[in-house]
């Protein structure tokens, strides 16, 4: 009974030597009994690093979203001006003398420029 304290005092107080050769061997962070002890840390950082790539990728898509939603939208506001451009070419003085010419309406416009009437 004695030698197997012996034994078991010899385990726990190893030489520096031995604790070496352990980690030379990889029995020091990878015996079962480490992971039996420290499961619980281990979960929850594979499901924090779990959650954090997640959250990267959904990131990285909704970023993706947003360039291609701001694309669409210089487009749109590059029609919206087109379509302003064009509206404003045919409503010119030159295009509306032509078309009331091709609708033969009596029309004419003004040689003198409009002027204010003020009362003294």
């Amino acid at each position: 009974m004695a030698n197997k304290k012996k034994k078991n005092n010899q385990k726990t107080s190893a030489s520096p030597l031995d604790f070496i050769k352990r980690v030379l061997q990889g029995r020091l962070f990878l015996s079962f009994d480490f992971y039996r002890r420290n499961w619980i840390y281990i979960v929850a950082g594979v499901l924090m690093m779990m959650m954090y790539i997640a959250q990267k990728y959904e990131t990285q898509s909704n970023l993706e979203k947003v360039m291609m939603l701001t694309e669409e939208l210089d487009n749109a506001k590059t029609d919206c001006v087109n379509a302003s451009a064009r509206y404003n070419s045919m409503i010119r003085e030159s295009h509306m003398k032509q078309y009331i010419d091709t609708m033969h309406i009596n029309l004419t416009s003004p040689e003198q420029p409009p002027y204010k009437l003020t009362s003294k």
